[in-house]
Order: structure tokens, then sequence, then C-alpha cells
């Protein structure tokens, strides 16, 4: 099993994308990822790979600095090869994210101890059942960058991840391509949530954000309903989210909005 490395989008894409493509819905952050590679969201210039077994491309890489390495649905096999390439190289790694059972692999293969993790849970939307709040959802514009990017830092702080990434440029992209949706009560927003366009007819929303003061008057919930309801307006076939598995609060929430589980996602942070 051998693993090839690029800084060249295209020439990953060309290989990896058919691959991420078999299955859009647990590739869904991958496939995320590469479009906004492809879209110059990320300030550093991003490593990206593929392992090949047989001739046949059976997983893909990518990091995008400061984040985690990325790891799509990779055969636990190609791991270490994967680790020693990177050690090797002298690659710097904060830390690595994907599905649970490949992230903790690769973990018992790196040579830096785990210092936490955050374990998520991937959910896809069957019906959008309603969500009561007053208020209506408006799309994000230019004019809301200042409170969108403050509200992400508040999300990245409450969540303990990517507290190191600066989220302007993610958010200035976002708010370009129209995928950050407000909820307002009198006129104020007072929740925020993203919404990837479609993929391969998959969206994914988040991330979802409610400041301390505003919350436990529904208005998660409804900026959740309002982004899925625009996710399949713009023709997303699959509308996909994460929750944190230590937060029984927005869970119960996405469960009674129609959203039923598919599988375990982990972020392991290293020293």
């Amino acid at each position: 099993m051998n693993w090839t490395y690029t800084t060249d989008v295209e020439e990953y894409a060309s290989v990896a994308e058919p691959w991420l493509l078999r299955d859009p819905v647990r590739n869904t952050v991958p496939l995320t990822v590469l479009r906004g590679i492809r879209g110059g969201q990320f300030a550093e210039t991003a490593l990206m790979g593929w392992a090949v077994d047989a001739g046949e491309v059976v997983g893909a890489v990518s990091h995008t600095p400061p984040y985690p390495l990325l790891l799509g649905e990779v055969p636990l096999a190609a791991l270490p090869p994967l680790a020693g390439d990177l050690i090797e190289i002298d690659h710097v790694i904060p830390g690595v994210a994907g599905p649970m059972p490949v992230v903790e692999a690769f973990a018992g293969s790196w040579w830096r101890p785990e210092t936490g993790r955050r374990s998520e849970r991937l959910f896809r939307l069957g019906t959008l059942e309603p969500a009561q709040a007053s208020g209506k959802a408006r799309t994000a514009t230019l004019a809301d960058l200042p409170l969108a990017v403050g509200w992400f830092r508040g999300f990245q702080e409450e969540a303990h991840v990517d507290r190191a990434a600066d989220p302007t440029p993610a958010v200035s992209v976002r708010i370009n391509r129209e995928e950050l949706v407000f909820w307002e009560d009198g006129g104020s927003p007072v929740s925020i949530a993203g919404v990837s366009a479609p993929i391969a007819g998959m969206s994914r929303i988040g991330p979802v954000y409610t400041p301390p003061g505003l919350r436990r008057k529904g208005y998660g919930a409804a900026v959740t309903h309002a982004a899925s309801r625009k996710a399949l307006a713009e023709g997303a076939g699959e509308v996909l989210l994460f929750t944190d598995l230590a937060n029984p609060t927005s869970n119960s929430i996405y469960w009674k909005l129609g959203y039923r589980p598919v599988d375990d996602y982990a972020t392991i942070h290293f020293q």
C-alpha cells in the first residue's frame, strides 16, 4: 500500500475525488474541504494525498494548517505507512479528524501522545419536522461579517475546535456563497447556522451557534430548520450535520427535527 502526496489541488482531485464521491455522505467533510482548497479558503498551502493498493485508490488524506489532518474512510492497514511518511518528512500536525476507528488507528501509529479528543456523531435528515420560535430567517450578507466572525469564534471556544484558526477567511467565503443563515427576533440576529452548497447531492449544516444569553428560546432549532430547508430547496438529496456526543441537548434537538444517526467521528489532538 503506497501513498502519494501533492500540494496541487487539481492533481489530488483528479485521483481522489472520484473515490470520495463513491460515498458523499460519509466523505462529507473531505469533499467540503476539497471545495474550500479549490476556492482559496485556506491561508496556508494544503498537503493532500491518496493511497493505492493493487492499482486501486483506497484512501485520501488532506491537511490544511492549522486544522487537524483529515482522513476519509481509509483502510486501517494504510495508516501506519501514512504516519511513517509524515514523520519522515517532519510534517507537523496538531491532530487528526475523521471516522472514529480510522482516527484511533492513526493515533496509535503517531509519535506524539494524545492530549484530548472531541467525539461526534454524523446525522442524516429523514423528514424535516417543524420548529417553533419567534422571529424569522435571513441569509447573511457582507455587512454581517464582523458579527458572524465573532460568533464563529464563540463556537470554536465553546466546542474546543480549531481555536488556533482565524475563521475570517472561511466566514467571508461562506457569506459570498450565501451559506450562512441568521435567525432574527425583534429585528436582531439571535442565532446562526452554516449550510454548505450541495456537493454530489449532499449538503451539511454547521456550525450552529446561539450566544449564551439567547439560549433556551428555540432559536438554535429554528435556525437549523431554516438552514435545512434552504439545503433542500437548493437541491440537496442528503442533508447532514455533526453533533457533539457530549452535548445531549443538541442531540435531542436535532432528533426532533428529523435527523437520524449514521456513524461516529472523532478529532484527536496531539501534544
